[in-house]
């Protein structure tokens, strides 16, 4: 399975200009099976309350994105926000595939009194879909931080943890993207794709290193971080069969009684 994971620059600025850059990305991607945007794509994470005041319910808001998908023919997995009813904006990444139903994800972790004030936190599992022959599972920012999570992923089949997510600038920020997410892809033996923000908008400075990581903790792409990047990467689990064969710890898991029960 071939992925496109952008980084985008968090100066893009208004819902119009982002949806130009994304439709631009698209067509970059051509030939990939999936595109993956970071967190709030659609509005920018640092928007504040007018995320909230610009959500619709999730067919409106979904439907120029499964348009573009339909067009270039690639799946896509993208940050944004949507409101089913009266009351707080749910922050969730969408899951678009040519021909096929969407799927949707609410955040779960919720980090910091910015998003708790804005966001009402999700409950639901996370889906696993088939992209590209991959199964695939999402998680968003805050959420990889927590190994249950993807943890339980991994228990369900999840092949690959695709994780839009807009990580603010700061030491410990370094240290997640540069170790947390790999480590969380070798000790899951699962590849992980982490798309990230850059740049500076009006509340945050977002840290970038975007990554394409493989079961066996080592980088297939990185981006840096300050720059606006494309990555590509190819997703060949059957590459990485003597590393899984090695490091068997799901197995190990579930032989020892340990694993939690997963739906």
């Amino acid at each position: 399975m071939r992925v496109a994971a952008f980084q985008l620059d968090a100066t893009l600025g208004s819902p119009k200009a982002r949806f130009a850059e994304i439709e631009a990305c698209m067509a970059r991607a051509a030939g990939a099976d999936l595109a993956v945007f970071p967190e709030l794509a659609v509005t920018g994470y640092g928007a504040g309350p007018l995320i909230a005041e610009g959500t619709t319910a999730p067919d409106e808001a979904l439907a120029p994105l499964q348009s573009l998908v339909e067009r270039h023919g690639t799946a896509m997995v993208i940050g944004l926000a949507f409101r089913e009813a009266a009351g707080k904006a749910v922050n969730s990444a969408a899951i678009l595939r040519p021909g096929a139903e969407s799927a949707l994800y609410a955040k779960r972790m919720l980090y910091g009194d910015y998003a708790k004030d804005l966001f009402e936190a999700g409950r639901a599992e996370p889906p696993i879909v088939d992209i590209g022959g991959l199964a695939c599972g999402v998680l968003v920012c805050f959420d990889v931080e927590f190994p249950e999570l993807v943890r339980s992923l991994a228990l369900r089949g999840a092949a690959a943890v695709i994780v839009p997510t807009a990580l603010p600038r700061s030491p410990g920020a370094r240290f997640i993207a540069e170790h947390l997410v790999p480590v969380r892809a070798f000790e899951n033996q699962v590849f992980l794709v982490y798309a990230d923000h850059c740049g500076t908008d009006s509340r945050f400075a977002y840290q970038g290193l975007s990554s394409i990581v493989a079961p066996d903790g080592s980088l297939l792409a990185a981006a840096s971080d300050t720059e606006a990047a494309m990555l590509v990467a190819e997703l060949n689990l059957s590459a990485y069969a003597d590393c899984r064969a090695q490091n068997p710890y799901l197995e190990e898991l579930r032989r020892a009684g340990l694993a939690p029960k997963c739906d």
